[in-house]
């Protein structure tokens, strides 16, 4: 019966027949209850391998000496686990960045020893200095030089990610075109590397009038892309590198007015096209807002319209999530950073896929605010343990899937995806596919798997929170790292076949069905 749609009458016989010893029961009117609706006939879209990507923000270079961060054994180590994958530099302080080679002063000299945890500590009063700067909205000018540009490539590359440099755009000429020279300086340095990179240019350039002032249309904007694009095609090494913009904030107003004459000038000069979405205000945010339905339903109004946009002015363009994470102005201090941050990021990993976003840029990996995945002691938090296991074992390949409540209408409190699991993940048998689920009630929720399936016995991997903040635990046992350069190993607990499966209230889980057999998955 592989690839019927499974309706909801079926599942409830399904359910009778698999007696009380399932543990199985049907959900009352408290909607305790879902039941998995599945067609695995075809798969709905394809994403890329580098799905889910991280951002390293621009601010790290506040002072070049933080750069050597990313010298880290601990970092390369959380950053390695998260390939395939594009590494963005950028952010907001990219475009108050100037390259100025040989300027490489002495206190940006490789730390050691005790200068090492030193300058973790200089780093988190540095990020409570840039936080006060994104609230003022006043941004000081940045100069680094071509020693900042090899720790990043060095990190990027012993990682494993492909690194997207974002150039500035706030380099004006007098007539308000892009002023170039800088970036064809740096250009020429990172050739001469041999430095194998892709590149954007400015970020969120609706905002360029509140921030400096500077007003640039989406025509002129286009232009400054189709004149990078010609300097990276008389490029020996950047002739067919990747260009991808123009990274505008989500959809409104003058914010699609600038994307879609963006496009209608310069679609061609870019590879994907990339744009910005967080849900809410971080300095407004409540926890409710991470656990609300409605809140996590706007990104699809936001994706659609987008999409749109982008299908309307070149079709067939791919469309990026080129920076996004749960709140803006820096995250919700007390909630971007801890386990509930959860809930946003996987939700939005499940419908950017099931929508049709071929990349979604974390923000960030390490950077100032408080939606980053490593703290200021580079220590993984929870949505780090979220990532990975993302990485490991969802495969780019969407499956359409539901849960449904008594009543056959979708459930609001309990979120499911569902995609063929990672060919590369360890042990995986043809045709095995991966169900993602969100449970966002305080209680716990039953799926009752539709009867295509529940002859799979399944991996299934819980995450909940720690008792002490920042920790999150894997079927009740709290994630650290083993030492610098090991991660713990990250086993799922087997369930036998015909059995539902009950999570925990505010948790979210993988369970992975080996046996599953879906032709379209092998």
């Amino acid at each position: 019966m592989a690839g019927v749609s499974v309706a909801l009458a079926a599942l409830v016989f399904s359910l009778s027949c698999l007696g009380s010893g399932t543990g199985a029961t049907v959900g009352g009117p408290d909607g305790d209850t879902i039941f998995l609706s599945v067609n695995v006939s075809r798969v709905l879209k394809v994403v890329s391998e580098r799905f889910l990507s991280v951002a390293i923000d621009a601010s790290l270079l506040a002072e070049e000496k933080f750069m050597y961060l990313l010298s880290s054994q601990k970092l390369r180590t959380l950053a390695k686990a998260l390939t395939p994958g594009f590494l963005r530099f950028g952010g907001t302080k990219q475009d108050f960045m100037v390259f100025s080679p040989h300027t490489r002063s002495n206190a940006a000299l490789r730390p050691d020893g005790n200068a090492a945890q030193r300058l973790k500590k200089e780093w988190a009063e540095q990020e409570v200095l840039l936080q006060k700067e994104e609230i003022q909205g006043h941004y000081s000018k940045v100069r680094f030089s071509e020693h900042a540009v090899d720790l990043l490539y060095s990190f990027a590359n012993c990682s494993g990610f492909d690194l997207i440099f974002g150039l500035n755009a706030l380099l004006r000429t007098k007539n308000n075109s892009w002023d170039s020279r800088n970036a064809e300086t740096l250009l020429n340095y990172c050739e001469s590397q041999n430095y194998s990179m892709s590149w954007e240019l400015g970020n969120e350039p609706n905002s360029f009038e509140k921030k400096a002032d500077v007003r640039v249309d989406g025509y002129q904007l286009g232009q400054d892309f189709l004149h990078l694009r010609n300097i990276l095609k008389n490029s020996k090494l950047y002739h067919t590198t990747g260009l991808y913009g123009p990274d505008v904030s989500q959809p409104k107003n003058h914010r699609k007015d600038l994307l879609q004459g963006f496009l209608e000038t310069a679609a061609k000069a870019i590879d994907a096209c990339t744009w910005h979405h967080y849900y809410v205000n971080g300095r407004e945010a409540s926890m409710e807002d991470f656990l609300s339905p409605k809140v996590l339903d706007t990104l699809t109004t936001k994706i659609t319209k987008v999409l749109q946009t982008v299908t309307l002015a070149s079709p067939g363009k791919k469309v990026w999530l080129g920076e996004t994470s749960s709140a803006y102005g820096g995250g919700a201090t007390g909630l971007s950073d801890t386990f509930v941050a959860g809930f946003m990021w996987l939700d939005k990993l499940g419908l950017a896929a099931k929508l049709g976003i071929d990349v979604v840029v974390r923000q960030v990996l390490i950077g100032s605010g408080t939606y980053h995945m490593v703290d200021a002691n580079l220590d993984p938090l929870p949505d780090y343990w979220l990532s990975i296991l993302y990485k490991r074992l969802v495969g780019p390949e969407v499956l359409d899937a539901d849960g449904l409540t008594n009543s056959g209408v979708p459930g609001r409190k309990l979120r499911v995806y569902l995609h063929c699991t990672n060919k590369k993940s360890p042990n995986v048998r043809k045709g095995a596919v991966t169900l993602f689920a969100l449970n966002l009630s305080k209680k716990k929720m039953e799926i009752i798997m539709p009867s295509r399936l529940n002859r799979s016995s399944v991996e299934a991997f819980v995450l909940e929170a720690g008792k002490t903040t920042g920790l999150v635990q894997l079927n009740g046992a709290v994630l650290k790292m083993v030492n610098d350069s090991t991660l713990p190993p990250l086993h799922g607990i087997t369930l036998p076949p015909g059995q539902s499966l009950k999570l925990p209230g505010r948790a979210f889980a993988f369970y992975v069905l080996r046996d599953a057999s879906v032709p379209v998955c092998w």
